[in-house]
């Protein structure tokens, strides 16, 4: 069964730092573009970054600068490195992949939006 498992949340003062990773595993014949989002209370899902297979990266205006995505095609595994915290960007954490992955029949499967499960980042002020 594929998984894309968030580990690296948790609860930090404003201006300091995390790191999260997002690990991918099962049998996935292609991971394209993964991606890292999030959702504050009360408001929509956003995009925070994104990462092309070759290591094309987009961000956010309100992350630029401040947030760094990156990938290690071999452990296929995406990262958000976030530094200069604020409040405003508590939110629940989520990976998102673009993959072709073998299900249970051995049917190939593309999915534009795999989903993790999401870890909470809480930024005290």
């Amino acid at each position: 069964q594929v998984q894309l498992v968030e580990s690296g949340g948790g609860l930090v003062q404003a201006g300091g730092s995390l790191r999260l990773s997002c690990a991918a595993s099962g049998r996935i014949f292609n991971l394209n573009d993964m991606s890292w989002y999030r959702q504050a209370p009360g408001k929509q899902r956003e995009l925070v970054a994104s990462i092309t297979s070759g290591g094309d990266t987009k961000y956010a205006d309100s992350v630029r600068g401040r947030f760094t995505i990156s990938r290690d095609n071999v452990k296929k595994t995406v990262y958000l490195g976030m530094s200069g915290l604020k409040p405003e960007d508590t939110a629940v954490y989520y990976c998102a992949a673009d993959m072709t992955y073998s299900d249970i029949t051995d049917t190939p499967v593309s999915v534009k939006l795999y989903w993790g499960q999401g870890t909470q980042v809480t930024v005290s002020s």
